[in-house]
């Protein structure tokens, strides 16, 4: 039988650099003290998440990572969670990486990202017959080259990808990268017909299904959520269909019912950093998917656990366990 949370796609070493200030074009700044380095990318952060929430909950990993010092560090940081089953790994190439420039001055964060091996990550890296998990979450969509690609048949490589593995008897899960442009309409829309959980944030919400949800000023129109998970039903997700933002997590569920949830209150001086909150969020909702809770329940833990995950600097280290992250809920709901 099987069971358990296989998280597929990118994983990333982050290398954040603190500069004395953001400069202009050919001028210099200053790398201060304080380099400092960590994990990222949706398998990192969400089968961390999933494994602080429950260390019993069977988890897998799924990718690619460099034949290099970054590929070993990432084994060594995933490998500290017993319950992760890292043997799904392929290794080739250089590890993906992502330079971050930290202005000291005005905390404001850019990102230099480095494809890497991620770039090659396709169906040639998965044996299915060692995948023995329930759910298969597949995270980021656009940042993916070779899945991206395009597909005959299915009209994308992720497409055919997800589709193979439903035919195994797998549920699937994605998620997608935040950018502007168009790619979204072409690459996104055939993943879906294959997708039976989908949680996005609400610019790509946006983007794919075209319903507005947040305008230039950062106004958010709550009263469109309903309209766009009901577009994201229609492009093909058959189970539950989720969006998360700052202000709360909207969803409709198996049964077409509609959810919405209120973020926590925080207090002021709470938030250490912001890296990783999306991913908590869709690993409190997968871990509630996997569990059989309804999808209220999933988004009320996916709500605490990007609250956990915002009261620390990293991704994932505020994390508890399902029970501690939920207790949030009681004091911020």
């Amino acid at each position: 039988m099987r069971k358990g949370i296989c998280v597929a796609g990118n994983l990333v070493v982050d290398i954040t650099y603190p500069i004395e200030r953001w400069p202009r074009q050919s001028e210099l700044t200053t790398i201060t003290e304080g380099i400092t380095r960590s994990v990222g990318g949706a398998v990192c952060n969400v089968v961390t998440d999933l494994a602080r929430m429950d260390k019993s909950l069977p988890l897998s990993a799924l990718g690619v990572i460099g034949q290099d010092a970054e590929g070993d560090f990432i084994l060594e940081q995933l490998g500290k969670y017993r319950n992760v089953d890292l043997s799904l790994l392929g290794r080739k190439g250089a590890t993906s990486f992502t330079a971050v420039m930290s202005d000291n001055r005005t905390k404001a964060r850019t990102f230099f990202q480095y494809r890497g091996a991620n770039a090659l990550f396709d169906e040639s890296f998965i044996d299915w017959e060692k995948i023995d998990a329930e759910l298969l979450h597949v995270g980021y969509i656009l940042l993916l080259d070779a899945l991206d690609q395009e597909d005959a048949e299915y009209g994308t490589k992720m497409a055919r990808l997800l589709a193979e593995a439903r035919r195994r008897g797998l549920k699937t899960s994605i998620d997608v990268v935040t950018e502007t442009g168009d790619r979204f309409r072409t690459l996104v829309p055939p993943a879906l017909r294959y997708t039976d959980y989908c949680v996005i944030n609400e610019l790509e919400a946006q983007q794919i299904t075209g319903v507005p949800l947040r305008d230039e000023s950062e106004k958010l129109y709550p009263e469109n959520m309903k309209e766009a998970l009901e577009r994201m039903k229609e492009l093909g997700v058959s189970t539950w269909a989720v969006i998360h933002c700052p202000e709360g997590g909207y969803g409709l569920d198996e049964e077409n019912r509609y959810v919405s949830l209120s973020s926590l209150r925080l207090p002021e001086g709470y938030i250490k950093g912001t890296v990783g909150a999306g991913d908590a969020f869709c690993a409190g909702v997968l871990y509630g998917a996997q569990k059989r809770w309804a999808l209220p329940e999933s988004i009320r833990l996916g709500t605490c656990a990007a609250a956990a995950s915002l009261s620390e600097p990293g991704a994932s280290e505020g994390v508890g366990t399902a029970e501690e992250v939920l207790k949030l809920w009681d004091r911020f709901g």
